[in-house]
């Protein structure tokens, strides 16, 4: 086995262990939330906050930009390289875009709720908030970098018949972050 079959052979698994251990560390965040929420509901401490509209319309954005994914991805199959590549450079700015709507939404808790991450104004819901939408921010921030380099070796002809894995892993790890995502909102909807 040569050096390209063994990369081929060993890469999908090793996303699949790095996705794993960031669904594990959401799954321990959460975790923390309820628990820390129902010990302060019964004390009569949780205040529920309102999630900043923002924070809908970035999720319109990460929708958006997988499923320019995954239209991408189909052109690529039938060799219509042009148009995946545009579709590759969209779904990178609605990347942006959704790393974007969500400063504006710690914005807006800062500036119209007075929610603040520490500090007298804090609140401990406010506070598991931020940890959350930053911690996936950050993620998020690592897989438009990804869109970007994905981006940039389409533009230059990297990706065709035969070598679309870095294309594929790319965008698995873009819709896992969106399916991540959209598993956060709801549960910070439903579980103020």
């Amino acid at each position: 086995m040569d050096k390209e079959q063994i990369r081929n052979k060993t890469s999908k698994p090793l996303l699949w262990i790095g996705m794993a251990s960031i669904g594990m560390a959401f799954a321990g965040l959460t975790s923390g939330y309820v628990v820390s929420k129902s010990s302060l509901v019964s004390a009569g401490a949780w205040q529920t906050i309102p999630l900043p509209n923002e924070f809908l319309i970035s999720t319109i954005f990460i929708v958006i930009s997988s499923a320019l994914l995954i239209m991408a991805m189909n052109r690529l199959k039938v060799e219509k390289y042009k148009s995946s590549n545009l579709m590759i450079w969209f779904a990178f700015v609605f990347g942006c875009a959704f790393l974007y709507t969500q400063v504006l939404g710690w914005n807006d808790l800062m500036k119209n709720q007075g929610v603040f991450f520490t500090g007298e104004q804090s609140r401990p819901a406010g506070s598991w908030l931020y940890v959350i939408t930053w911690f996936h921010w950050i993620h998020a921030l690592a897989g438009v970098i990804v869109l970007l380099v994905a981006s940039i070796r389409s533009s230059k002809g990297f990706f065709n018949e035969g070598n679309i894995l870095q294309f594929k892993l790319s965008s698995q790890f873009w819709h896992f972050l969106g399916f991540l995502w959209i598993y956060l909102l709801l549960f910070l909807t439903f579980l103020r």
